[in-house]
């Protein structure tokens, strides 16, 4: 049986404690009047000075071959999954593989402070993994401010062997947030739409991986063509618009069983889902009578509540964290405008006014920005304030749309369309300062993609 992933402090989990390396002394702290400053990350400065980090290889008390590999192989592995993880952040610079000496069983917790000082590696992360006899892995993660010699945060996961690299990314997620002040996002998911096929024929099927992309996989493998999927809130389920008899309409993929259900049940066009904050309610966008209107509907199922009804177009709603108030675009102005309302549907407030159409507003999960697409020549991804203010643009492309949030609040997801009727359609990632941008490996071609929250 597939065990949950157990996540707990070195010195509240006794089991852990008994797996940890032996505790050698540490040496000497700082004279008084030396003691260095904290070691911190600014997260406003993009890539302009990326922090130093070494991260060593994880040693193991005794090589022991596991369904996911030997322990001594999975030490390496994990190393680089928590060094891929903070170098994609844009906030880290880990040192190259020349820089980093092998390091024993027992220097775990107690560091090589002046060899990694000299090779200028200002933080240090070093950790441990071993097999269990009860088929389970146990990894250590331990995190140290070189200069000050002093530890600043350890953690242990039990995985099944299935589960390992979740270990690495936990690990990453624990030194971002204590570097940072900031939550982590590593240990996430992200589902999309998988392409493939000429632009005017493409085959677009339901996909989900890790937010680094490993661990892909198709969910539904089908000819109907799948747009917008959006996860729950407690990732059980997916949200998404599928063309069924060349009529959009709204299904749930449930995860666990993996079958499919229909949610709107009228015959009229719906399409643009997004699960409310707390999972009971979905909000989406559908056509009568030559109007479309967002209506939001219970997530079991029932009868479609009308929230707008305006001439025009209402549709691509999202709701602000706290499920009290709704973004949407309209061009009930004469063209796609973003606009904000309670989330009962009054209220209803402009609050784009730049050059330009904008669309897919999306509210950040920390409730301060709204990404959004602006269309204006080319299409970009930009930022602004629930009220319309602080617009910024962080991406310059020729076709950028579909933003999502990280669960953070601090990177976006998108995807990116090639020109010409043979251009690829790829998922990319860019972080609130428009620097940090890359591109995020999928099989296939990508769109659509809907970054989901931290697993439990």
């Amino acid at each position: 049986m597939k065990l949950p992933l157990a996540l707990a402090l070195l010195f509240a989990t006794p089991v852990f404690a008994q797996e940890a390396p032996p505790t050698t002394p540490q040496p000497a702290a700082e004279p008084a009047g030396q003691t260095p400053p904290p070691l911190e990350v600014s997260v406003t400065g993009g890539v302009s000075a990326p922090l130093p980090i070494a991260i060593p290889a994880m040693p193991t008390a005794a090589v022991v071959d596991t369904p996911a590999g030997s322990t001594d192989t999975l030490g390496r592995q994990l190393a680089e999954i928590v060094a891929n993880d903070l170098r994609n952040s844009g906030l880290f610079t880990p040192l190259s593989s020349g820089q980093l000496r092998p390091v024993a069983f027992p220097e775990v917790t107690a560091p090589g402070f002046d060899y990694w000082g000299g090779t200028g590696a200002q933080a240090l992360v070093q950790g441990f993994v071993r097999a269990g006899a009860d088929g389970n892995l146990t990894v250590g993660c331990y995190l140290y401010d070189v200069s000050a010699r002093t530890e600043l945060a350890r953690q242990g996961y039990v995985v099944p062997p299935s589960d390992w690299r979740r270990a690495g990314h936990k690990c990453a997620d624990m030194v971002y947030a204590r570097l940072t002040g900031e939550g982590g996002y590593f240990d996430s998911r992200v589902v999309y739409v998988s392409e493939t096929g000429p632009k005017a024929r493409r085959i677009k099927r339901l996909a989900i991986m890790d937010q680094d992309g490993a661990n892909h996989r198709i969910l539904i493998n089908s000819t109907s063509i799948i747009l917008t999927p959006r996860f729950a809130p407690n990732q059980q389920s997916i949200v998404y618009m599928s063309y069924v008899n060349d009529r959009p309409t709204i299904y749930v993929y449930d995860l666990g069983s993996g079958r499919q259900r229909r949610v709107v049940t009228t015959d009229n066009l719906a399409f643009a889902p997004r699960f409310s904050p707390d999972g009971r309610f979905i909000l989406f966008s559908m056509a009568v009578g030559g109007n479309t209107d967002i209506y939001r509907v219970a997530a079991s199922g029932g009868t479609p509540q009308r929230l707008t009804n305006s001439p025009g177009i209402d549709t691509g709603g999202s709701y602000s964290p706290d499920g009290s108030r709704i973004v949407f675009e309209s061009d009930r102005s004469g063209g796609q405008q973003l606009y904000v309302m309670n989330a009962d549907g009054s209220s209803q407030q402009r609050i784009s006014f730049g050059g330009g159409r904008y669309a897919t507003p999306v509210w950040s999960p920390r409730g301060d920005l709204i990404a959004f697409t602006r269309l204006a020549g080319s299409f970009r991804i930009g930022t602004m304030s629930p009220s319309g203010g602080g617009e910024k643009l962080l991406t310059d492309s020729w076709q950028d749309e579909g933003p999502s949030w990280s669960p953070n609040g601090r990177v976006i997801t998108f995807y990116r369309a090639g020109r010409g009727s043979q251009g690829k359609a790829d998922l990319w990632s860019v972080d609130l300062t428009g620097v940090n941008e890359r591109r995020i490996p999928t099989p296939l071609d990508g769109s659509d993609p809907a970054w989901g929250p931290l697993r439990p």
